[in-house]
């Protein structure tokens, strides 16, 4: 009998992000290599004729998964009945462009998106959005929803988490499949927040490791920055890790998972006392198939709690930034 094939959509298709995403897509990376693809690209209209390079690329590739490619420049072919919708484009800053004016620029994008992903998706369809600022875009693509439940938006802290649990288990000279409970608080921006309190390595908690000085100094600062960083040294922004993270993050989403994980979601009904109409990146307990939690008991001290309250700051910011694009439910 024929497997169903599971249909995924990517926006902003002709990035470096895709490019590097779509090939192990294909090849099985995320699904496992019996869940036969279709993938659906969409891409601005300029675009389309660099995007039709990568198409022919996929199917000179001749991979025994991928079963069907379509690329578009409209959102209802592109998100027409896909399990999975993967939001990499997004507008990014330009020269002297204010955070207002970049909020609002990718606010119209999302919009309409989050509407054309309700219309014509299914309504079980499991949303990752990658594209900067990925909270407040998710929360703006939730906004239009009249269909699709919020709870299947997620936006991606997923690569800053992959970020923390290798250094951190490097500066500790272990692997890093010994370090738990590190959870990225919050927005995907410089304000994040690397749990340092609750993670622990071997059980033992990371503090009893390393001096909280070099926590606060060194390590926290180093995963908040890293991006930066590596746009400094490469000339590009992270698409090979970025990809990694996307493929961890829609693995959580439909895997069952032992340990926690984080992603931004709408925390309605969160044991932390943030803000539950905001998109913020919580520790997870995934149950498979779309189904999650967010896992209570983590505790914060006075300096983490400062660290929470400006993350949390930031982000309401940006909602007020874009409240005009917000609905009340």
């Amino acid at each position: 009998m024929k497997k169903v094939v599971k249909k995924i959509a990517i926006t902003g298709a002709s990035g470096q992000i895709a490019y590097q995403l779509l090939f192990r897509l294909a090849a099985g990376d995320m699904f496992g290599i019996q869940q036969p693809v279709e993938i659906h690209l969409l891409e601005i209209e300029s675009m389309l004729e660099a995007l039709k390079g990568v198409v022919m690329e996929l199917e000179d590739g001749a991979y025994p998964l991928l079963e069907k490619v379509t690329f578009s420049s409209k959102p209802e072919e592109a998100f027409s009945d896909v399990d999975v919708a993967i939001l990499i484009g997004a507008k990014p800053r330009g020269p002297g462009m204010e955070r207002k004016e970049l909020l609002q620029a990718n606010a119209e994008i999302f919009v309409h998106q989050g509407a054309a992903i309700d219309k014509y998706a299914k309504k079980t369809v499991q949303v990752l959005v990658v594209g900067n600022p990925c909270n407040t875009n998710c929360l703006i693509a939730i906004h239009q929803l009249k269909r699709i439940l919020p709870t299947h938006f997620h936006a991606m802290t997923r690569l800053d988490y992959n970020r923390a649990i290798f250094h951190l288990a490097k500066r500790l000279k272990q692997p890093f499949s010994a370090v738990h409970n590190m959870v990225i608080w919050g927005n995907h921006s410089s304000t994040q927040v690397p749990d340092v309190v609750n993670a622990n390595c071997y059980k033992k908690p990371i503090m009893e490791y390393l001096s909280r000085d070099e926590l606060e100094n060194e390590f926290i600062p180093m995963v908040q920055t890293r991006g930066a960083e590596v746009i400094k040294v490469r000339g590009k922004s992270s698409s090979g890790s970025a990809a990694q993270a996307i493929i961890d993050a829609i693995k959580s989403i439909h895997e069952v998972q032992g340990h926690p994980y984080c992603s931004g979601i709408l925390g309605k009904n969160n044991p932390y006392g943030i803000d539950p109409e905001l998109v913020f990146s919580y520790p997870l307990i995934s149950q498979g198939n779309g189904f999650y939690q967010i896992r209570g008991g983590f505790l914060f001290d006075a300096i983490m709690e400062e660290r929470i309250k400006k993350t949390e700051k930031e982000l309401l910011e940006e909602r007020e930034l874009v409240s005009k694009f917000l609905r009340i439910y």
